[in-house]
């Protein structure tokens, strides 16, 4: 899959989450975890990325599939909510890879 294409599903979320919010439509989960506030968004989020670590561990590769997209929308979700697009992501991606080269992650002495 491209990036363009990854990109395209991850802000078709971000919009749907945001339209669904301007009308409230939300499964109970969502609209729970939207009305909690950024607090017990970042705490899931948290959550999440310690589950897929785990079933990494453990070598649970179809675990770590399906808590890898749990962790994704929960990221999306909380950047939604910080009013924070996909793209503007893609953009800080793109910044690094310039500086750095695609398989670098950011000094952390800035």
């Amino acid at each position: 899959m491209g990036r363009a294409l990854e990109w395209d599903r991850l802000q078709a979320l971000a919009e749907d989450l945001r339209e669904r919010r301007s009308r409230m439509q939300f499964s109970s989960r969502t609209a729970k975890l939207i009305d909690s506030g950024v607090p017990k968004m970042a705490q899931k989020l948290v959550e999440e990325a310690a589950e897929v670590a785990i079933d990494a561990v453990q070598g649970e590769r179809q675990a770590v599939i399906e808590e890898t997209a749990d962790l994704m929308f929960n990221l999306t979700v909380l950047l939604t909510e910080l009013e924070i697009s996909p793209g503007e992501i893609w953009e800080e991606m793109d910044r690094r890879q310039k500086l750095y080269g695609i398989a670098e992650k950011l000094p952390k002495d800035r």
